[in-house]
């Protein structure tokens, strides 16, 4: 599973100026993003507010940081290949991060600034930002 930091995706992001070749690296994420065992594939775990079909996991392990919170990992899928790439991007963002490390980290704010909703449509918009929320709603749960 890939890993990025929020200062690795802005970079990224600064270097690519074409709307084509944006879509085309967060199809590169969906493509990087293992495969969600069927069993994950589940109603309770859909994410709610998503148009396409988005499911979403996590797992806790004991705080190995220095806030000592719980280390949660993410597991993700989606039936939409641009909706799995920014689901696939949330996860390398956020997953291995400890529970109070995910909810300092500004998602909505760091997508804002990449103009990532500006070039989504309403509806994948709505979706991002509900993605954004079931991860924040899980990493809260774990605390």
């Amino acid at each position: 599973m890939q890993t990025i930091t929020p200062d690795e995706l802005r970079e990224e992001f600064q270097e690519i100026n074409d709307y084509d070749e944006r879509l085309e690296y967060i199809i590169e994420f969906a493509d990087g993003l293992p495969q969600m065992a069927a069993e994950h594939r589940v109603e309770p775990n859909r994410v709610q507010g998503c148009v396409s079909n988005v499911w979403l996991v996590a797992s806790q392990r004991p705080g190995e940081s220095a806030d000592d919170s719980p280390i949660v990992d993410f597991e993700a899928d989606s039936d939409a290949v641009i909706t799995r790439g920014l689901i696939a991007i949330i996860v390398a963002l956020l997953s291995g991060k400890s529970a109070k490390e995910i909810l300092a980290i500004d998602i909505d704010g760091l997508f804002t600034e990449l103009d990532l909703q500006g070039h989504l449509t309403r509806s994948r918009s709505n979706g991002l930002r509900s993605m954004v929320r079931r991860v924040r709603e899980l990493a809260e749960a774990a605390l």
